[in-house]
């Protein structure tokens, strides 16, 4: 099998040596070419080069959810169609690796190359539903270029932490789940909207929902890990279902150390909940609007500012080594 391996050098977890390992491994099994990442959005341009090029049958990323996302994103440029293009497989380096987790995989990657090619010789694999956020028609984000996603996308409340831990991250501190929580404290501090809700949720054929302040899309469960311990956002969202979201209302101090406290205790069968939460299954089309401009984050990485997002969950969109 011919495989590109995409590694990212500034992936959290993996030395130059853990990444020679992993090639080596790769390359006893595969007719493996091996592409480092150089600036933000490579990833993406080599798994598209992939694809048009028509010879390449599997990209493995070797790095975090970022990296992950790109790969995906330039293997559906085109669109989906999981018996037609390469496959994927990912070997974890970054700090949180949600997809690779969720899909079963080894948090450690020497582990995860093993698992891999264990899979490989067994020809195992499962086609995986994804995430896609596109403008809104009508809007002023109406020609913001789509994007798919993997395990999350966020409006509001949990992109603005993302995008601190970004900031913080670029000013040279380590991605650490204490640098997350922080970040967490000193957004609901500084969010002016979390007590009253700027987002409206719009689906066809039903009634909108407005008043939101925050809004988690999931596409998988676990939504997040700190450290070991899973975090369960939406805990019925599947790679083989639509979409999943949890909205809140508003964020008093009460009930965000309440909910805060559920994500915390949260389980695969049970996630937050109250008389301000929306949590909704297996949506398939749906869109986000804000009367204010709000943190955007997909697959954990800070898009900027955004007033309307139109989601879609597509099943069976992409082909995964597992």
């Amino acid at each position: 099998m011919r495989a590109l391996l995409v590694v990212n050098p500034a992936a959290t977890t993996t030395s130059a040596r853990v990444r020679d390992v992993i090639s080596t491994a790769l390359a006893s099994d595969l007719k493996l070419e091996v592409a480092t990442t150089e600036y933000r959005g490579h990833a993406r341009d080599l798994a598209r080069k992939a694809v048009e090029g028509g010879a390449v049958e599997l990209v493995v990323s070797l790095g975090g959810d970022g990296t992950v996302n790109e790969i995906v994103n330039g293997l559906l440029h085109h669109g989906p169609d999981p018996d037609a293009l390469p496959q994927l497989a990912v070997v974890p380096g970054g700090s949180t690796n949600v997809f690779a987790r969720a899909l079963g995989l080894p948090n450690d990657a020497v582990e995860a190359t093993g698992a891999l090619l264990d899979a490989l010789r067994a020809g195992s694999s499962r086609t995986v539903g994804l995430g896609l956020v596109s403008g809104t028609p009508g809007t002023e984000d109406e020609g913001v270029p789509d994007r798919w996603f993997t395990f999350c996308a966020g409006l509001g409340f949990d992109a603005g932490v993302v995008g601190r831990v970004e900031q913080q991250r670029e000013l040279g501190k380590r991605s650490t789940h204490a640098l997350y929580l922080r970040q967490v404290a000193r957004q609901f501090i500084a969010d002016p909207h979390r007590r009253h809700g700027t987002i409206t949720l719009r689906r066809p054929d039903e009634e909108p929902v407005p008043g939101l302040t925050t809004a988690i899309v999931c596409n998988t469960a676990p939504w997040t890990y700190l450290g070991n311990r899973p975090v369960y956002a939406s805990p019925e969202a599947s790679f083989d279902t639509a979409l999943d979201l949890l909205g809140i209302h508003k964020m008093s101090t009460l009930s965000g150390t309440r909910y805060a406290a559920q994500l915390l205790r949260s389980t695969a069968e049970r996630g937050p909940r109250g008389k301000h939460t929306l949590a909704l299954h297996d949506l398939t089309d749906f869109t986000l609007q804000s009367q204010a401009a709000l943190p955007f984050q997909v697959d954990g990485d800070h898009l900027g500012l955004r007033t309307s997002a139109t989601f879609t969950g597509v099943r069976r969109a992409l082909r995964v080594i597992v």
